[in-house]
Order: structure tokens, then C-alpha cells, then sequence
């Protein structure tokens, strides 16, 4: 990237089948933001340098780092949750919704992969699966003019992910509409504390 050049990154949290309606961890309205977001990508995916697609991709054999509830103890939906997205399985899938547009859009939509064996939130956290790199090394490396988020679940992923992006001090945007909550009363909070970090929220 050129410093003279504007660049700008989207990256698209988490759109896979447990986040939505019928999945593990199902959040209401959880499908049309997938549909939206293919919309969406359609319409401006030319306005960004690199898109970036983000999969919890955990694995079936461990509770990964605490993540995963093991009966008989119970999710507490802050820190253990219900077994979810577990890599090759269906809930891990991207969404319908959103996965056509993948498959035709091809290397334009980077695939990232997080989680495996520990507890992960931020796409940050996760590898760009064609090519090794590290999200996390990829932003801080800087150069950014702009880097929006989008995707699933605003509450905790879109919300770990945007607030990490704005600390490598690159201009972060959380498109509202294309995101859902699994707490809808919470979310004038949480857009406080994103306002707090700098986070814009648009849409």
C-alpha cells in the first residue's frame, strides 16, 4: 500500500450458520445481516482494498481453552458457551446468505480463521487462511485510511473486533445495519463504549 494512497479494509465478522436463526448460538435477525452484508459487498466491495471474512473455527475434541460448556456444567453466555462452530461442521459453514457471494467472489473475500483450541472473539485474533498471515500483524502493521466492520454478533465479536482494530490507531467504522445483537437492550451501551474508543458508528 501506498502512504499516498487511501486504503481500506473490510472485514466481515463471524456470518456463519450457529450465529444464525436455528444455529448454536442463533442471534435474531441474524440471517438478513448475512443477506444484507452480500448486498452490501456487491454494491461498494469495490471501494475496499482487501475483504476479510472471519470464522470461529474451533475445534470438537477439547472444550477450547473454557470456551465450550462440558456437561454437566451449564453456559453462562458471558464466558462458556454451548459447543459451536466446531471446524468442517455445518454450524461453522458461512451462512448462505453470505457464502454465495464468497464462492463468487472468490480470492476477493479472504477467508479468516480463529479459534482453534482457545477461546477467540476478535478476527484479529485469527490467520488469513490462503495466505498465513496474522490479522493482528496485517492491521498494526498500519497504513489503513479506513477499516469497517461488520457482521456477528455486535455484542461480542463486532464489538472485540472494532474495539481492538481503533487501539492500532487506524480510523474504525462499525456499520450498524449490517450487524445484530444478541442483547438488542444493550446496545446503547456498547455504542457508548466504542464511541469511547474512537469507534465510529454509521448506518
Amino acid at each position: 500500500m501506498s502512504a499516498s494512497t487511501p486504503s481500506r479494509l473490510l472485514i466481515i465478522v463471524d456470518v456463519q450458520n450457529d450465529f444464525c436463526e436455528g444455529g448454536a448460538l442463533g442471534v435474531d435477525g441474524g440471517g438478513a445481516v448475512a443477506g444484507r452484508i452480500a448486498a452490501f459487498v456487491r454494491q461498494h466491495g469495490a471501494q475496499y482494498d482487501r475483504i476479510l471474512a472471519s470464522q470461529d473455527w474451533h475445534r470438537g475434541d477439547t472444550d477450547n481453552g473454557g470456551h465450550f460448556a462440558v456437561p454437566p456444567a451449564e453456559p453462562d453466555f458471558s464466558e462458556t458457551w454451548p459447543v459451536h462452530c466446531v471446524a468442517g461442521t455445518e454450524g461453522a459453514a458461512l451462512h448462505a446468505g453470505f457464502a454465495e457471494l464468497a464462492e463468487e467472489l472468490g480470492e476477493r473475500v479472504e477467508i479468516v480463521r480463529k479459534g482453534d483450541g482457545i477461546p477467540s472473539y476478535s478476527a484479529l485474533e485469527g490467520t488469513v487462511v490462503a495466505t498465513e498471515e496474522s490479522v493482528r500483524q496485517l492491521l498494526s502493521a498500519g497504513g489503513w485510511d479506513r477499516i469497517d466492520v461488520v457482521g456477528l454478533a455486535y455484542d461480542f465479536c463486532v464489538r472485540a473486533t472494532a474495539l481492538e482494530a481503533a487501539g492500532t490507531g487506524a480510523p474504525v467504522r462499525v456499520l450498524r445495519d449490517l450487524t445484530a445483537a444478541v442483547h438488542p437492550a444493550g446496545v446503547p451501551a456498547l455504542e457508548q463504549e466504542l464511541a469511547g474508543a474512537g469507534v465510529e458508528i454509521a448506518g
